[in-house]
């Protein structure tokens, strides 16, 4: 068929417990969904066995780490891909990720080139934490794309002469499937897993201290330790719970990405109070796109996310926290012009946008006529039981 033979394959290797359907989705699932439709190429996502329905509409090879090779979890899942991916045969491979599932698949591939795609310090993962190590994985994958500026220097840091130097490809969103707007409500809330690096234990005390004095307003709690709708009840979401029930306010625990996003499309203030540093900062751009006020932390990779079109506080400081809560809660028209200026400047985030910009670069990397060196299409395994898409 000569349309499957004129467009490049690349196969999209998410971490082996990624989930990759309604309910059981992370950033990275919800990432590679998006940019599925990157044009010019097909693209077939692997990832570890599902334990429930996948998103329709998308081809999905399916992998389970095999449990008689060494290794842990990461590195025998990679030796599993990669066996299926010698007969698929891919122009490309792009983990999202998981620096050892790249260079191990890499390894195991030679010809095929392989690229990583950062959304956390690299400093903190197998096979990048040293300056040694991330020069050997700028030299061994074809490319290493970060998420943000912020990313982009700790992949650096210490990196004396990178043989192939990082480029910045921020995430998306895709602003068709927000939800239509509808009047704003007062409300302040916060979305996302309610764990010490995000700060809900700060939202909580700023908001215990800002609700007095703003009649008529109320706050929201949306998350759970993991996203997924069975997520443990730890320690740390009990203290959290109890203290923000006492302050009236509203804990509404795990819900899936749609409920979350419509919940930002009615929220007058949506407050992102992250202490670790955010490698990106997805709940904001979230936050942004559907039209809500954003108060976030100033670090890691949230102020190139939201740049002057938020406030910002420390989350460790939460009397300033609770300040900002009450001057964005206090003043409509200041309100107003930072809801439409995020929302402006969320357009440039926007799925198309970025998959475009990650089409030219896999273009770059496969040369300029990639049609020379396809390797495979879906269409050569569809048939093959372990392939699972269009609601399979």
């Amino acid at each position: 068929m000569p349309e499957a033979t004129a467009t490049p394959l690349v196969a999209v290797v998410l971490p082996p417990r990624e989930g990759f359907g309604p309910g059981r989705t992370g950033a990275l699932g919800l990432l590679a969904r998006r940019l599925t439709a990157t044009p010019g190429f097909r693209t077939i996502i692997v990832a570890g066995p599902q334990d429930g329905p996948v998103f329709p509409g998308i081809d999905l090879l399916t992998v389970a780490p095999s449990r008689w090779w060494l290794g842990n979890t990461s590195l025998r899942y990679a030796r599993a891909v990669a066996h299926r991916l010698r007969t698929l045969r891919p122009a490309l491979v792009e983990v999202h990720n998981r620096p050892e599932i790249a260079l191990s698949l890499a390894s195991r591939l030679p010809g095929i080139p392989v690229t990583l795609i950062l959304n956390n310090d690299p400093q903190e993962m197998r096979e990048s934490r040293t300056p040694a190590e991330r020069e050997v994985m700028l030299r061994q994958l074809a490319l290493v794309m970060t998420s943000s500026a912020y990313l982009r220097g700790r992949l650096l840091d210490g990196v004396s002469n990178p043989a192939r130097d990082p480029v910045v490809l921020p995430n998306c969103l895709d602003l068709t499937e927000l939800p239509p707007p509808v009047p704003r409500q007062r409300v302040i809330l916060f979305a996302g897993r309610v764990v010490a690096d995000k700060g809900p234990d700060s939202f909580v005390s700023a908001c215990a201290t800002a609700l007095p004095h703003l009649a008529g307003w109320h706050a929201v709690m949306i998350g759970a330790d993991r996203f997924r709708a069975d997520s443990p009840d730890t320690e740390f979401v009990r203290v959290v719970r109890a203290a923000a029930e006492a302050a009236t306010i509203q804990v509404l625990g795990y819900r899936d990405h749609p409920d979350v996003l419509a919940a930002m499309g009615r929220a007058a203030i949506v407050v992102v109070p992250s202490r670790w540093a955010e490698p990106f900062g997805l709940v904001a751009l979230e936050a942004m796109a559907s039209g809500a006020a954003l108060i976030c932390s100033p670090r890691g990779g949230l102020p190139e996310v939201a740049g002057d079109t938020a406030l910002y506080a420390d989350p460790d400081e939460p009397g300033a926290l609770a300040r900002a809560i009450r001057a964005l809660a206090g003043d409509v028209p200041r309100r107003t012009a930072l809801a439409a200026a995020g929302l402006a400047r969320a357009r440039l985030f926007d799925a198309p946008v970025i998959a475009a910009q990650l089409a030219a670069l896999r273009r770059e990397i496969l040369g300029p006529d990639p049609a020379m060196t396809i390797r495979g299409t879906v269409g050569m395994m569809v048939s093959g039981h372990e392939i699972r898409g269009h609601g399979g």
